[in-house]
C-alpha cells in the first residue's frame, strides 16, 4: 500500500490510525482496498487489510455482536427478521450496494456472513472479508455496528468420523482466526453429527449438542473483553427432514446441561424444507420450494418462550419466490440466510460481459469436470458449480469495467431493497442503537510494513 497518498488524510500515532480528512478517505478507499486484496506480499497484505479495518473503526463502522438485539428479541419479538447476507464475489461492490440501501431505509439490523466452505472456494479469509466489508462501509459513509458472521462453521461429518480431534481442532483454529478478524457472530453447525439410528431423540442429538457446547465454550474463551459473541446452533442439517419440537427441546436441554458459561446460544437454525442453492431442474431453472412456515412459527415460539432465544433461523432462502419473504416476520423467524439468489443475479445479469461469463463457465467445466454427476445436464452442472468461479478468478471479477459492474449492482440493490421491505427491517437503526453497544477492539498497525 502506498501510504504517501494518505498524507493529510490519515496519520498513525502509537500504531493507531488517526483520520484527518474523512471525505478524502472515502475517495481513496476504492484504490486502497484493491491494492490490499491483490498485493502479492502476504505480510504486506495482512497489515494493509488490518490498517483498512482499523481506519474503518476510527471512521465509525465498528464490528459488533448482535447479541444485545437478539436478547431483546428473546424477551419481546419486534416483528422483523434479520437478513444475513452471504457475499461470494464482487464483495466490495456488493457490500457497498447493501450499505447504500441500509442507509436509504434506516436499516441497522442486517448481517454480512461467510461460511466455512465459502471461505475456501471464494478465497476470502476472515481478515480479508471483514476489511473489505468495512471498507465498503467507509466508502458509503455508514456509521454504527456492523455485524459480521461466521456462517455454517461446520464439523464435516466424513472428516469427523475419520479423525474427530483433527476436525474439531481445525474448526477451533478457524474460530480463532475469525474472532481475530472481528467476526463477533458465529454459527456452529454440528448437526452433521446427528445420529438418527439412536433409539431416542436425545441420544440422536447428543453428538450435536455436546460438540456445540464445546465449541461455544471455546468461543467464550476467545472473545475480547466487553464483547459477548452471538453464537448460533443448528438441529437439522439443511436439506434433510423437517425439524420437530422434540428435537429442538432435546438439543437445547442437552446443551444447557453441559455448557459451562454465562451466555449460551442466541438463536437456533432449523430445517423447514429448503435446500442450499435451491433445486435446479435439467433445463437450468429452479424448482419451486415449499417451505414449512408452520414449523418456523412453532419452533420460534418455543425457542423464545421456553429458552429465551431470539427465535429460529432459516437457511437456504434466497431462491424463494419474492412473495414468500413476508412470511418470515409473520412467523417470528429471527434471522434468514441469503446467498445463492445474489450469486444468480450477478451471473445471470445481462450486464455481465458475455465473454467473461463464457470464460468463467469454461474454467468451471475444465477445473471441476470430475464433480459432474452422471445424470446432470450441463445446465445443472454449471448452476451447482459456478459458485467456485469466484475465488480462482477473483481479480478478473474485480477488474470487470465499471460500466458493467454498476448496472449489475443496481440489480442487486433492487433485491436488497425488496428484502429489507419484506423482512421489515426498515427503521431498525434505532433499536440496534438501543440494544447494541459497539466496542472498539484496538489493534496496532506496523506502518513500516506498509511502505511509502
Amino acid at each position: 500500500m502506498n501510504t504517501e497518498r494518505l498524507n493529510g488524510v490519515v496519520s498513525i500515532k502509537n500504531g493507531r490510525p488517526q483520520i484527518i480528512n474523512p471525505n478524502a478517505l472515502k475517495g481513496l478507499m476504492d484504490d486502497l482496498i484493491y491494492e490490499a486484496v491483490f498485493t502479492g506480499d502476504e505480510e504486506k497484505k495482512k497489515v494493509s487489510l488490518l490498517f483498512i479495518k482499523e481506519m474503518a473503526k476510527e471512521a465509525g463502522a465498528i464490528p459488533s455482536s448482535i447479541q444485545g438485539l437478539y436478547e431483546e428479541l428473546g424477551r419481546n419479538y419486534q416483528g422483523f427478521t434479520v437478513p444475513a447476507i452471504n457475499i461470494r464475489g464482487l464483495t466490495y461492490d456488493a457490500a457497498r450496494a447493501v450499505f447504500r440501501k441500509a442507509i436509504a431505509n434506516n436499516v441497522g439490523a442486517f448481517i454480512f456472513e461467510i461460511a466455512r466452505s465459502e471461505i475456501g472456494y471464494t478465497k476470502q479469509r476472515p481478515l480479508e472479508f471483514t476489511s473489505v466489508v468495512l471498507a465498503a462501509a467507509v466508502r458509503e459513509g455508514f456509521k454504527g455496528p456492523v455485524f459480521i458472521q461466521g456462517d455454517h462453521f461446520q464439523l464435516v461429518r466424513r472428516n469427523f468420523i475419520s479423525d474427530p480431534d483433527a476436525e474439531t481442532n481445525y474448526l477451533k483454529g478457524l474460530i480463532k482466526e475469525a474472532i481475530d478478524a472481528e467476526f463477533y457472530n458465529i454459527d456452529i453447525d454440528a448437526s452433521t453429527l446427528v445420529d438418527l439410528e439412536k433409539p431416542t431423540i436425545s441420544e440422536q442429538q447428543r453428538p450435536n449438542f455436546e460438540k456445540t457446547a464445546e465449541l461455544a465454550e471455546h468461543i467464550r474463551q476467545m472473545q475480547p473483553a466487553g464483547i459477548t459473541i452471538s453464537v448460533g446452533g443448528e438441529i437439522g442439517e439443511i436439506g434433510g427432514k423437517n425439524s420437530t419440537p422434540e428435537e429442538l427441546r432435546a438439543y437445547l436441554d442437552g446443551f444447557k446441561k453441559i455448557f459451562r458459561g454465562a451466555n449460551g446460544l442466541s438463536k437456533i437454525s432449523v430445517q423447514t424444507g429448503t435446500t442450499h442453492g435451491g433445486v435446479v431442474l435439467p433445463d437450468g431453472t429452479l424448482a419451486k420450494v415449499k417451505i414449512d412456515f408452520d414449523t418456523l412459527r412453532v419452533l420460534s415460539d418455543i425457542a423464545r418462550r421456553e429458552y429465551g432465544l431470539s427465535g429460529c433461523v432459516q437457511h437456504g432462502a434466497s431462491t424463494l419466490p419474492e412473495e414468500a419473504f413476508h412470511m418470515f416476520p409473520e412467523t417470528g423467524t429471527s434471522e434468514v440466510h441469503l446467498a445463492t439468489g445474489f450469486q444468480n443475479i450477478i451471473y445471470d445479469s445481462k450486464h455481465l460481459p458475455e465473454e467473461f461469463r463464457k470464460e468463467v463457465y469454461g474454467f468451471i467445466k475444465q477445473e471441476y469436470a470430475k464433480e459432474k454427476k452422471g445424470d446432470q445436464t450441463e445446465d445443472q452442472f454449471i448452476y451447482s458449480t459456478r459458485k467456485k468461479g469466484f475465488g480462482p478468478l477473483k481479480k478478473k471479477w474485480w477488474d470487470i469495467p465499471l460500466a458493467a459492474r454498476e448496472p449489475v449492482m443496481k440489480e442487486l440493490e433492487a433485491m436488497f431493497e425488496l428484502l429489507f421491505g419484506k423482512l421489515k427491517v426498515g427503521n431498525t437503526k434505532d433499536i440496534v442503537a438501543r440494544t447494541v453497544r459497539p466496542v472498539v477492539v484496538k489493534k496496532e498497525v506496523n506502518p513500516e510494513v506498509l511502505g511509502g
